[in-house]
């Protein structure tokens, strides 16, 4: 947290104050700290630590003077956010204390107690469901339970149970889901989909798994697919000259709908893709997005339409067909990353190569030749560099894993729908 000023006094009475506090003297820490105020009037710890003192003693109207003052000061300190979020909770005042945890999460996206609050609020709310995935990522980064206060692992204690009931309840309306296929429910036996609806669940787990939402065991990983088992590739192959005849159009009067393909919202752990987040280096535009088909983009490009009618998309209810054209620019490297699921696999159909262009799926580099289409399991580990000059642009599509059989396609689709129904992400 930023220090106000470099006046020696109030550097000394800091000093001072801080050491009250680690001996638990919090009556001579607050005298202190006033102290401090009234020297530096905006010093944020000063004013962090006296609002706390008066949440303590629920002077809960002057906490929040004393917090917002110290927010302003100090906007990157997420514990100052996170007491004024308490503030507002006390306050009953439900909308500012999310916006004052969203602050919290934007300074640190693992400020676990900031997510566990968040998750509280949601569920005070009444949105076990939201508040449930909260809770969940709130379980994967928290200390174990020995590190933490009394009061906070009573809290974590009530997450765990929210993220198991929940869990339980979503198990039941999959398992539902899946009975009315054919009216068989899924055999005892442990096989692929039971083990991927547990692990969808995270009742159960999968090792070397890379699929954030629906891994399929025991399906050969395969970073491309051989040719054979796709016959269809030589006819969407013979078609790109016409499918690059429509995307150039598209680059020439559309381009504004060409849009950043990676858009976290602000508070989101970026990772690996703070970089490339909102921005335009990696852009796409859709002519099927989550199952939907863009009408005005598609009657842009009636040849491209035709020629994917040989292709065997998949299909899940809000989630598939995705067809995009998606463009990198010059000198521009898609970090290494996994996909959502290995149900699925991924088809690139080079369009626009000015050379120099490669794709690494595991230990396999390849470099993109146009018109040559390839197909790999985006959940093994891959990642693309751009290191021409000039724009690069391929169409990508998704169809079903080769190795999968057709029921299992069924029931790997109403695993992911229902997942995304039950959470309202359709």
């Amino acid at each position: 947290m930023a220090e106000a000023g470099s006046n020696p006094r109030v550097e000394e009475l800091s000093r001072a104050a801080n050491d009250a506090v680690a001996r638990g003297a919090l009556d001579s820490a607050e005298h202190l700290w006033g102290q401090v105020r009234s020297l530096a009037p905006s010093h944020p710890k000063a004013l962090l630590f006296l609002g706390q003192r008066k949440l303590h003693r629920r002077d809960v109207r002057g906490a929040r003077e004393l917090l917002e003052r110290a927010g302003a000061s100090a906007p990157g300190d997420p514990i100052i956010w996170l007491n004024l979020a308490f503030a507002h909770r006390a306050l009953g005042d439900s909308a500012a204390e999310m916006a004052a945890l969203n602050r919290a999460l934007a300074a640190d996206p693992y400020c676990y107690l900031a997510l566990l609050a968040q998750g509280n609020l949601l569920e005070r709310a009444g949105n076990l469901r939201k508040a449930a995935r909260v809770y969940a990522n709130v379980l994967k980064i928290a200390p174990p339970a020995e590190r933490l206060l009394p009061d906070v692992r009573t809290a974590m204690a009530r997450a765990r149970q929210v993220v198991e009931e929940t869990s339980r309840a979503l198990d039941g309306i999959l398992l539902e889901k899946l009975g009315q296929q054919g009216g068989q429910a899924p055999p005892n036996r442990p096989d692929r989909m039971a083990e991927a609806r547990a692990a969808m669940l995270g009742t159960g787990k999968i090792y070397k798994s890379e699929a954030s939402l629906l891994q399929i065991p025991q399906l050969p990983a395969v970073p491309y697919f051989d040719r054979s088992h796709f016959p269809w590739l030589a006819s969407i192959e013979a078609a790109t000259d016409v499918i690059r005849e429509e995307l150039l159009s598209l680059l020439a009067s559309k381009k504004e709908d060409f849009k950043p393909y990676v858009h976290y919202e602000a508070g989101a752990p970026l990772n690996q893709w703070v970089e490339l987040n909102n921005s335009l280096r990696w852009s796409t535009l859709f002519l099927w997005q989550q199952g939907r088909q863009i009408q005005e983009h598609c009657a842009l490009c009636p040849r491209t339409v035709e020629a994917l009618q040989s292709v065997p998309l998949a299909s899940i209810p809000d989630a598939e067909p995705v067809v995009m054209f998606s463009a990198l620019e010059p000198h521009t490297r898609i970090p290494a990353h996994a996909g959502i699921t290995n149900a699925r696999a991924v088809v690139h159909l080079p369009l626009i190569i000015p050379g120099n262009c490669r794709f690494r799926v595991g230990n396999e580099v390849r470099e993109w030749k146009e018109g040559e289409a390839w197909v790999f399991d985006d959940t093994i580990e891959h990642e693309a560099w751009n290191d021409s000059d000039r724009l690069r642009v391929i169409m990508i599509f998704n169809v079903w894993n080769p190795f999968l059989t057709e029921a299992e396609q069924t029931q790997a689709a109403t695993l992911i729908s229902g997942f995304y129904e039950f959470y309202g992400e359709s």
